[in-house]
């Protein structure tokens, strides 16, 4: 006998609670072996910059509807560390692009190559179906949500 849909429904917030706060552990995890100063809020910039590109601290803010002091904040800890860099927006002589410095991108790459490994072993009794299955289910729950 099936769950019914408000069980369900209760046994997906409980779930997606676990995967939250597996996620913030991977994250501290991540940030740290990025760089062992790395604060974690800070990692998820980074990795945004990293994939999207040099832009605006402004565009940052709008993008993870964050006050624009801590964006200011976030990217100074992160040129302090050396892994963001500053450089004058072409388009506007008064405003600054930042974006991930090269070792920064380097460092990303081969901690998620780590990470994807280590899902790999712990996932090594899926099937390739079984695996597809859920990067559907969850890119259809995350689209849901949007």
């Amino acid at each position: 006998m099936s769950a019914s849909r408000p069980e369900s429904l209760r046994q997906l917030e409980h779930e997606v609670g676990v995967l939250i706060r597996r996620i913030r552990r991977v994250i501290g995890e991540r940030s740290r072996a990025v760089h062992p100063d790395l604060q974690p809020a800070s990692y998820l910039l980074l990795a945004y910059l990293a994939e999207s590109g040099p832009m605006r601290s402004s565009a940052i803010a709008g993008t993870f509807d964050v006050d624009k002091g801590a964006i200011s904040r976030q990217v100074q800890h992160l040129v302090d560390l050396g892994l963001v860099d500053r450089q004058p927006d072409p388009d506007d002589g008064r405003a600054t692009l930042v974006s991930a410095s090269e070792s920064a991108v380097r460092r990303l790459a081969e901690v998620s190559s780590e990470r994807r490994r280590w899902l790999d072993e712990r996932l090594s009794d899926w099937s390739d179906d079984d695996l597809r299955g859920l990067v559907e289910s969850l890119g259809r729950y995350n689209g849901a949500l949007d």
